[in-house]
């Protein structure tokens, strides 16, 4: 059963549509936990460490958000691959061009595919940078977040990647929760309108959210 709902379409469109809500679940936190930079730097590197020991004494110093991890990067393989053969198979069922592209596609519908791949080139970044230090500049200091985040978006670079990226966050998710609604049977003729506004207002404030740390730290709002 698990076998031939993964090989159909309809399956891995679904597999799509829930890995990209639990994605969108922990996005709503972590742009939550972002802003709590503006507190000082006493609140955000508490609220680090936090998420170091929740569920402790059961649970053991970062046992609870390293099971976060794990799920997040199942829910992101799961994505990625779904997509990536869902287009090979769109590929293989039309190998050739349409000669007039489909008149009500939204551009976020057509970048759909590119967003991804920066997304993905962006997580890879947004972990060497912040979590492990590699790429980190100013010298990476573990335990200290608040002076992490600051160092990066006080480079040029830091803030051209993050700024593209969550701009090409917004337009992802704006598409993807419309579209995930519809593979799960959520959508219909009088929630299509309110969907779409949803859709539009979440991608809107996640994208202002998180736009928000690197412009407070380019004009000195946090320092």
């Amino acid at each position: 059963m698990a076998r031939t709902v993964w090989d159909s379409s309809v399956g891995k469109k679904t597999v799509m549509a829930v890995s990209g809500l639990i994605m969108l679940l922990y996005l709503v936190a972590h742009v939550i936990g972002n802003l709590k930079i503006f507190f000082g730097p006493a609140e955000f590197d508490h609220y680090a460490h936090w998420l170091r020991t929740v569920g402790e004494p059961f649970m053991h110093y970062e046992w609870t958000l390293w099971l976060v991890r794990v799920a997040l990067v199942v829910a992101v393989v799961a994505h990625a691959v779904c997509a990536y053969q869902l287009s090979r198979r769109d590929l293989k069922a039309r190998p050739d061009r349409y000669v007039h592209r489909k008149p009500r596609a939204s551009y976020a519908t057509r970048t759909m595919r590119w967003g991804g791949v920066i997304l993905a080139l962006f997580i890879v970044w947004h972990i060497l940078d912040l979590t492990t230090g590699t790429v980190h500049s100013g010298g990476f200091q573990p335990g200290h977040p608040y002076q992490n985040v600051v160092d990066t978006f006080s480079t040029w670079y830091g803030n051209a990647v993050y700024i593209v990226a969550m701009l090409a966050l917004g337009l992802h998710v704006r598409h993807g929760f419309w579209s995930a609604a519809q593979t799960l049977g959520v959508g219909s003729r009088t929630r299509d309108r309110a969907l779409k506004i949803f859709a539009d207002v979440l991608a809107l404030l996640l994208t202002a959210g998180f736009l928000a740390v690197p412009v407070g730290v380019m004009t000195g709002v946090v320092s």
